[in-house]
This record gives C-alpha cells, sequence and structure tokens, in this order.
C-alpha cells in the first residue's frame, strides 16, 4: 500500500546514505527515478558455493581503491540493460539502506559505475512508497560528508 504524498519524505537527486548491514556511512547515491533498479560499484565480484557472493563496494570516486569487502547471498541473476541500451548479465543482493532515517530493504545490481558521479544508484523500486525526489536539489536530507567505513565489520 502506497503512503499518501504528505507522509514521504522529499530527498535530493544526490543523497548521502549508509549500508548499516555493511559497516558503510555516508556513501554517494543517485536518486534516478528513470531507472527501475538500483545499482552498486563494485570490483572484484567472485561467486562462492552455496549461492553466495563476495565483491569490493568502491568507497570513493576518485580513490578506486577505497574498498569494503562484503559476502553477500545473491538474490538472482538476470539480464538488465544498461542506460547505453545493451544487455549485461548481472548480480543482485539485497540489504538495507538508510536515508532520510528511513530504513528499507534494497535490491542492488553489482556493476562497475567507474565513470559515474555516484557510486550508488538508487532506482524507483527503491524509493517507491517511501520518498519524492526534488530534482532541483541535492543533499536534502542531511549535509553532505566524507564517507564512512565503521572499524568493527566483519565480512
Amino acid at each position: 500500500m502506497t503512503k499518501p504524498l504528505a507522509k514521504k519524505k522529499v530527498i535530493g537527486w544526490k543523497e548521502t546514505v549508509d549500508l548499516p548491514d555493511w559497516g558503510i556511512e555516508h556513501i554517494v547515491s543517485k536518486s534516478d527515478t528513470g531507472a527501475r533498479r538500483s545499482a552498486l560499484d563494485v570490483s572484484n565480484v567472485v561467486e562462492l558455493p552455496d549461492n553466495r557472493i563476495q565483491f569490493d563496494i568502491v568507497i570513493d570516486r576518485k580513490d578506486r581503491s577505497l574498498t569494503r569487502t562484503v559476502v553477500a547471498d545473491i538474490a538472482h541473476q538476470t539480464h538488465v540493460r544498461s542506460s547505453n541500451g545493451q544487455r549485461h548479465e548481472r548480480y543482485f543482493v539485497r540489504t538495507c539502506v538508510s536515508i532520510a532515517g528511513v530504513a528499507k530493504e534494497v535490491e542492488f545490481s553489482l556493476v562497475s559505475r567507474e565513470s559515474m558521479v555516484c557510486r550508488i544508484l538508487l532506482g524507483r523500486k527503491a524509493l517507491e512508497d517511501d520518498f519524492l525526489v526534488d530534482a532541483s536539489v541535492k543533499h536534502v536530507s542531511r549535509a553532505r560528508r566524507k564517507v564512512r567505513l565503521v572499524e568493527d565489520f566483519e565480512i
């Protein structure tokens, strides 16, 4: 059931979000209502036994060596049409995302976003029911801060 407009949080086209299950705070995301699915900037993807996957989340756009290694269950694999029209097979994982005081489970495709400004793309499925995107502003939910890795995180 969809929330009434008055109960939805207004966010900007660019926000910093937290991935608490993976010990990442203030990672830059783009809210993209034109994209159906969400995407996470990763490298070094390795499929593991028992339907699991290991990957490095790229934390910083300028320093791609700054990463957080994560092991997660594979939600599924499917073909995705990228913004340039090409189809690619992608892995999908689920994790909690916290934005503007709302925590919700989001499904992410694992892809290199090396040429993109934001490490995360939040698509319509992640935004629906909880958010309204004001495309004229950024960092509405909180001031931008440097991305932070929580120290006591374990794979």
